[in-house]
């Protein structure tokens, strides 16, 4: 590998994943917006949920889905394309992986931006469309399987990333391959970890129910009602009482 082209590479990757589309993007739509920061009172409590995260979600909480969801695609493709140009002129080389690891760094801390970015779900899965879509699906789907099974919305949200570090290893037995995804493991898990001490946090003060968590994510209310009654937790407390 050519250090020189792995340094370009990196650098491509970090200024392409600084532009911020969620800005761009509410700032044409919708210019009073703030998306820079979502504060809810978590019902039933004293407490209150923040997200400073510059994301397409929050762009589809305050701006509208539609947008969100062409703020998601828009940053998949930060990632894609210039994965591409690397990826058809060296395509012996690993030097998409280091773009793509470097546009989840320049998302999560833009430098156009004063370094205040996202979480990089749609940086991570869309470098996935290139890397292995099946296991971008076959995660996904376990994430909610296993979800259901244990009884957690968290899971069914978030489990898909995680999932993506064995299945990944399992495919190819590429070493190059599981530095690349435990990496982009750590830097979005680092960037969400505010995130998973308020739910935590809240989980001893305020929601006592799967279906409590879901209506607060605007997930289906129907997937934590089953979870609360049919998930193996659920089953199994029930007969324990």
């Amino acid at each position: 590998m050519d250090l020189l082209i792995a340094l370009s590479a990196a650098v491509v990757g970090y200024l392409m994943g600084s532009i911020s589309f969620a800005r761009i993007v509410a700032g044409r739509v919708k210019p009073e917006a703030d998306i820079t920061k979502y504060v809810e009172p978590v019902p039933q409590s004293d407490l209150v949920y923040e997200d400073d995260a510059v994301s397409a979600t929050l762009v589809n909480l305050n701006v509208g889905w539609q947008y969100g969801c062409l703020t998601s695609i828009l940053d998949m493709l930060k990632a894609i394309l210039p994965m591409l140009a690397f990826w058809f002129i060296f395509p012996e080389k690993p030097y998409y992986l280091i773009v793509s690891a470097a546009a989840l760094v320049g998302h999560n801390w833009p430098l156009y931006y004063n370094f205040k970015g996202g979480r990089g779900e749609s940086v991570v899965y869309g470098s996935m469309i290139l890397i292995d879509l099946l296991g971008a699906v076959v995660c996904n789907i376990a994430a909610v399987i296993l979800g259901l099974v244990v009884g957690q919305v968290h899971v069914v949200r978030w489990g898909g990333m995680a999932l993506l570090i064995p299945w990944l290893w399992w495919r190819t037995h590429d070493p190059i391959i599981l530095i690349y995804i435990i990496f982009m493991n750590i830097v979005f898990w680092i960037s969400m970890r505010n995130d998973v001490r308020q739910y935590y946090l809240n989980k001893e003060r305020a929601f006592q129910t799967q279906e409590e968590w879901s209506d607060f994510y605007d997930m289906s209310s129907g997937l934590g009602r089953f979870m609360d009654r049919y998930s193996l937790t659920a089953l199994i407390k029930h007969l324990t009482r």
